[in-house]
């Protein structure tokens, strides 16, 4: 079942009506119109875990994602309904594990298991750091750089990396082969009528990593990747999410990509990726 949807309603990656998850046209990936991008998916997985946390008893500790690592097993279908669960694998005090898991509905495409995540969750506390915790700071200004476009397109098509992220390069540009630097920004919220949490800015922006700063010609070698594992220090601030991305490829057919994660205030992580090298048939 396809759904028509208005354009203010898809003003944004997904809509949630308490039942079921449906990606708009916004959460389109490059490769396949009827497929997400990873960004979309990973920043919902997120908040499945954060909105796990914000049902917690009272008197438990307040969470904060400290590692994810998101599972790509299937594409991600556009203007399909899914469903979307949130558990916690290893409960704790002080450090606990969440598994979240986007399935489409029974019924719809046979009702499989599209994307997961696993994600290490750390108690926030006050802790008096000596010496004084110093921070990298960031390689620009936020939002510093230049607008720079991919050529990579489904026709007319609506997608996530033209319509609803903006991306600043410093160094580099989208089509260029070769490390980047680059802002990013989320334009439509992850769900209509949510302002999107740091967490779900980060998980959106990092999967652009393997994209900007692939080393490869793409129209001789694709390089996908199935997976995306992401680890923070603090809560990420702003609107601005900055990656410092290069590839790394090995003669068997496997590589990985990986990003230094800034925002305004400095340094505050790291994400890889794995990638699958094939020759484009």
């Amino acid at each position: 079942m396809l759904l028509a949807m208005t354009a203010e309603a898809t003003a944004a990656l997904f809509l949630d009506d308490g039942d079921t998850v449906t990606a708009t046209e916004h959460s389109r990936g490059p490769w396949d119109p009827r497929a997400c991008h990873g960004g979309p998916v990973s920043a919902m997985l997120i908040r499945a875990v954060e909105r796990l946390g914000a049902a917690g008893a009272a008197d438990g500790p307040t969470w904060q994602i400290a590692r994810t690592t998101i599972e790509l097993v299937r594409p991600v279908p556009v203007l399909v309904p899914m469903r979307i669960t949130a558990e916690v694998e290893r409960p704790g005090r002080n450090v606990s594990l969440v598994a979240s898991v986007l399935r489409t509905v029974d019924g719809v495409a046979g009702g499989a298991e599209v994307a997961r995540a696993r994600t290490l969750r750390i108690r926030q506390a006050e802790i008096e750091l000596e010496p004084p915790h110093v921070r990298e700071p960031s390689f620009s200004a936020a939002g510093a750089g230049s607008p720079s476009r991919s050529s990579w397109a489904v026709g007319d098509d609506v997608t996530f990396h033209h319509d609803a992220v903006e991306l600043r390069f410093v160094d580099g540009a989208f089509d260029e082969r070769g490390p980047a630097r680059l802002w990013c920004r989320l334009e439509v919220p992850v769900v209509a009528g949510e302002e999107p949490t740091g967490a779900q800015r980060a998980m959106a922006a990092c999967d652009f990593g393997n994209g900007v700063a692939g080393e490869l010609d793409a129209e001789v070698v694709t390089f996908l990747n199935p997976d995306l594992t992401v680890h923070l220090s603090r809560v990420p601030v702003g609107e601005w999410i900055g990656l410092d991305a290069r590839s790394h490829y090995g003669p068997l057919g496997m590589g990985f990509a990986e990003s230094a994660v800034y925002d305004e205030a400095g340094r505050l992580g790291r994400a890889v990726q794995s990638l699958l090298l094939a020759p484009r048939s």
